[in-house]
């Protein structure tokens, strides 16, 4: 388990753990880890080599980032993932950090 002070490595920790088909957004992701800011998250994933599976991570709303839109989505989709127009159904894809 990462050191308390490494949120980054929580933060990774915490999208290795999206299972494939599920989703968690920002501010999930940034709770489960224990950090304030979703920003946080996204920055971290930014920098990431590609390691975790960032294309798991959503906005509040379920919608994508439009820079990453068309491979984000494929990525979804071919895991299962469905979507309402240009967003993710959060209320059945999205995962809350216990069960599998």
């Amino acid at each position: 388990m990462p050191e308390p002070g490494d949120f980054a490595a929580r933060v990774l920790a915490c999208v290795e753990a999206v299972p494939a088909g599920r989703v968690m957004t920002y501010g999930d992701v940034a709770e489960y880890a224990g950090i304030r800011s979703p920003r946080s998250v996204g920055r971290v994933l930014a920098t990431d080599d590609g390691s975790v599976p960032w294309h798991r991570v959503v906005r509040a709303d379920g919608s994508l980032a439009e820079h990453l839109y068309t491979e984000q989505r494929q990525r979804l989709l071919a895991e299962g993932v469905l979507f309402r127009g240009e967003r993710v159904d959060l209320v059945t894809f999205r995962w809350d950090g216990r069960s599998r």
